[in-house]
């Protein structure tokens, strides 16, 4: 399989500022898809298939959320040898985001500094996106609240955007771990948490009756935790019987980029750096859940070792994003044959 030279490409695309470069890369993507040409740059994917939470995947290899949070280019993305894609986050009502730059290269790391807020064009926008793409590859969708939604009302945005995608989505992920919407992350905790789960999954169970089809609920978390808030978490999930736990999110720590330029740009690093902290978090999940939930690791795959270090510390799937960013549908493939 000839791999189209990613770092020429990459060279290119990183004269642009991030932002830029994110939207010329995906419509360029969607060009050659378009021309039937992704296949001939890139590979073809590779079928090494999986079942997790009664979904069954071509590959253990996913996109994580927020490379494409409107849906407009996911059907291309998930040809670079994707066993997986998960589109959003999305949000009832389409927002701005925060104020740009917002988005910034730590070259040095490999990393990647966001701190997008929930930029999107809501969740009506994105089930047309769905719908005109008649996708048949394992998607999911994942959910949030807008910025301007009192952390009181939050679970009625969930509802919401859970209502609206459940027939679209093969699971949804209930995100409650980005660090760039004020308050969201306090929804990870105590009676708020349980008063999120319980409706969603009494949602669940009404929709599994009107559509006759159960569609898995996943929770991503931050890797921002202590031991016992992970295991509090864990108990938590199984009491309300959470399908599957994503770990982690971004990170607001900055250890091992302390140094470069933009480190102290406020927002979420992801890429390399964040590896270790995300294994940790992912270990003391996984040992609490003790495989009564399934896994979905993500945060620093940077190889195929990466990747198949997280299956061998508990996880049933792995996603990528910042690594597809710097590196490309290669590491992707690598990770793919790896696990």
């Amino acid at each position: 399989m000839a791999l189209m030279p990613y770092a020429l490409v990459k060279k290119i695309l990183f004269m642009f500022n991030p932002e830029s470069a994110h939207e010329l890369s995906l419509r360029g993507l969607n060009f050659l898809d378009r021309l039937n040409l992704i296949n001939l740059f890139f590979g073809k994917n590779k079928l090494k298939p999986v079942n997790v939470m009664g979904i069954n995947f071509p590959n253990r290899v996913g996109l994580a959320a927020g490379l494409d949070k409107d849906g407009e280019y996911f059907q291309a993305l998930s040809k670079c040898g994707f066993g997986f894609v998960e589109i959003g986050t999305v949000t009832p009502l389409a927002q701005e985001g925060n104020e740009k730059p917002r988005l910034f290269r730590l070259l040095g790391a490999e990393a990647i500094i966001n701190r997008m807020g929930f930029n999107n064009k809501g969740v009506d926008n994105l089930l047309e996106n769905v719908k005109r793409s008649a996708f048949k590859g394992v998607l999911g969708i994942n959910i949030g609240k807008n910025k301007n939604t009192p952390e009181e009302n939050a679970v009625e945005d969930y509802l919401i955007c859970l209502e609206k995608v459940y027939a679209h989505a093969d699971y949804i992920t209930i995100n409650i771990s980005s660090p760039n919407t004020p308050g969201l992350r306090n929804l990870q905790f105590g009676e708020t948490l349980d008063k999120l789960l319980r409706d969603l999954k009494f949602k669940q169970r009404e929709l599994t009756q009107q559509q006759d089809r159960y569609v898995p609920l996943v929770v991503k978390i931050a890797p921002d935790m202590d031991d016992n808030a992970i295991e509090a978490l864990a108990n938590t999930f199984i009491k309300f019987s959470i399908d599957g736990v994503i770990v982690s999110n971004t990170t607001l720590s900055r250890e091992g980029v302390e140094n470069l330029p933009d480190a102290n740009q406020q927002g979420g690093l992801s890429g390399k750096p964040l590896k270790n902290k995300a294994d940790h978090s992912l270990q003391v999940m996984a040992a609490h859940l003790n495989k009564k939930i399934p896994v979905i690791a993500v945060g620093g795959i940077s190889s195929g070792e990466d990747a198949e270090k997280k299956i061998q510390l508990g996880a049933s799937l792995v996603q990528i994003y910042t690594g597809f960013i710097y590196q490309g549908p290669g590491l992707v493939h690598e990770c793919a044959e790896r696990i």
